[in-house]
């Protein structure tokens, strides 16, 4: 079966509300805040199966989120050893027979800032999130990632970055989404520093 690597990404320390956020979505083990993880995205979603069963075996690890769709299968590894998310990782990558660079980059397809946001539309935003609150007044930044996984890694260096309230992350499917709340200044940073990070993970270019 040909596989395609979609997102492959360490996050070298998982903050508190990313963290969290994992938490109140994780079906298996939740991890903690300052534990590194790692997050593989792959095509088909059937193939995740077998990616975990190698990881798992190769280093202690332990399994957040393992979701198989039937296009794409997302899995979330962590531990408090960087060591061991990394031998788990290479473990994926032999099973695969890639290299890290043969993942996708990822590419931003679209990204707002809303300033001043009404209360409405505020209502609405918090009846979809999962995560934090968004305030009536607030800046709302919203972030459309291709592919999905990477989505993960723009929220934890926004949270790294800037004093933000994390709304909702959408780490699977064809796009990933990101949703921040807060000061018009806090946001800016917050941005900035998503984009920068997605703009630095080298790969292939697109689906090919």
């Amino acid at each position: 079966m040909l596989v395609q690597l979609r997102t492959f990404t360490y996050l070298d320390v998982l903050q508190p509300q990313l963290t969290g956020f994992f938490q109140t979505v994780a079906s298996g083990f939740q991890p903690l805040s300052g534990q590194c993880s790692l997050l593989v995205e792959v095509a088909p979603g059937i193939s995740i199966n077998a990616l975990t069963d190698v990881a798992l075996k190769r280093a202690k690890v332990y399994p957040g989120m393992q979701i198989v769709e039937r296009a794409y299968g997302l899995l979330e590894l962590h531990s408090y050893d960087q060591g061991d998310v990394r031998a788990a990782g290479e473990a994926i990558l032999e099973k695969l027979e890639m290299k890290e660079s043969d993942r996708i980059a990822p590419q931003i397809v679209s990204r707002e800032i809303i300033r001043g946001i009404d209360g409405h539309q505020a209502m609405i935003v918090n009846r979809m999130r999962h995560g934090q609150l968004l305030l009536e007044g607030e800046s709302l930044y919203v972030l459309e990632t291709q592919p999905a996984g990477y989505a993960a890694l723009a929220a934890n260096e926004a949270e790294k970055a800037a004093n933000i309230n994390l709304l909702e992350v959408i780490t699977f499917g064809a796009f990933g989404r990101l949703y921040l709340g807060g000061s018009e200044e806090e946001i800016n940073e917050a941005a900035a520093a998503a984009e920068r990070a997605l703009g630095a993970v080298q790969g292939r270019k697109g689906g090919k």
